[in-house]
């Protein structure tokens, strides 16, 4: 009886917590819930699944005694955080920046009107077949485009505004223009360009992948070849919107 009592005692002392011990599993729980939503739906997963069959091999290997193979695997994860750090370079910064914005940056999105007048300029550009590209800001500032080179404009948004900027005699044509908090804050900004593998992306294009790759913006494309619409949302492009599929996105997204 008196060691039933002694066990159940220390299994009580053992199974105890104390305010130290919740606190960490709760910041690790976000932690992991957080680097859960960062990699979700990006290459980073793949990648994941690579690592995890080289860890199943060295345990295969370790099992049956094959030296060569587990000694070569060993050094291989010997330099594991390395290798994770300049395979996941990209999305490592891109999550950080992210991270660090989303504390200090709230999320606006369109309103109704402004909405509005964002697809009918897209909508009547594609008709026109006039080129447009439209970064709308989220969470992590675009400060360095607007400032290097773009022009400050600080207006309403407005479907003949838009279409003045991009008509193709206009001045500011040439580049992209850059929404935050439901204003034109900036047009003729630079984006950084995103290499196309095995795509036929015209520059207008990679332009939008690459603002996409580097920041959460969302990035709306009209082809002046085509006369498509596209949006461009973390590195992926969705092409041949109508009108309808435009506003969806949008509202979805921001």
């Amino acid at each position: 009886m008196d060691f039933t009592l002694h066990w159940l005692a220390r299994q009580w002392e053992f199974l105890t917590l104390d305010w130290r011990d919740l606190l960490d599993v709760t910041l690790v729980g976000l932690l992991l819930y957080h680097l859960i939503q960062m990699i979700r739906g990006t290459r980073v997963i793949t990648i994941l699944v690579g690592f995890s069959g080289l860890a199943a091999l060295y345990y295969v290997a370790r099992l049956l005694g094959l030296y060569t193979l587990t000694w070569l695997l060993q050094h291989v994860f010997s330099s594991l955080f390395l290798v994770l750090v300049i395979t996941f370079q990209k999305d490592i910064r891109q999550g950080l920046t992210e991270m660090g914005a989303r504390g200090m940056w709230r999320r606006k999105g369109l309103h109704e009107e402004a909405l509005t007048a964002l697809v009918g300029a897209c909508s009547e550009m594609a008709a026109l077949r006039i080129g447009a590209l439209i970064v709308i800001q989220r969470s992590v500032p675009l400060r360095d485009l607007t400032e290097r080179e773009g022009v400050r404009v600080d207006a309403r948004i407005s479907k003949r505004l838009l279409m003045n900027i991009f008509y193709p005699k206009a001045p500011l044509h040439d580049g992209a223009v850059v929404i935050r908090d439901g204003r034109i804050e900036a047009a003729a900004c630079i984006l950084p360009l995103a290499v196309a593998q095995g795509q036929n992306f015209g520059t207008r294009h990679r332009a939008a992948l690459g603002a996409t790759q580097e920041t959460d913006a969302v990035v709306v494309v009209v082809s002046e070849e085509r006369g498509e619409i596209s949006v461009a949302i973390k590195g992926e492009l969705m092409r041949g919107l109508d009108a309808e599929k435009l506003r969806q996105v949008l509202k979805d997204a921001l």
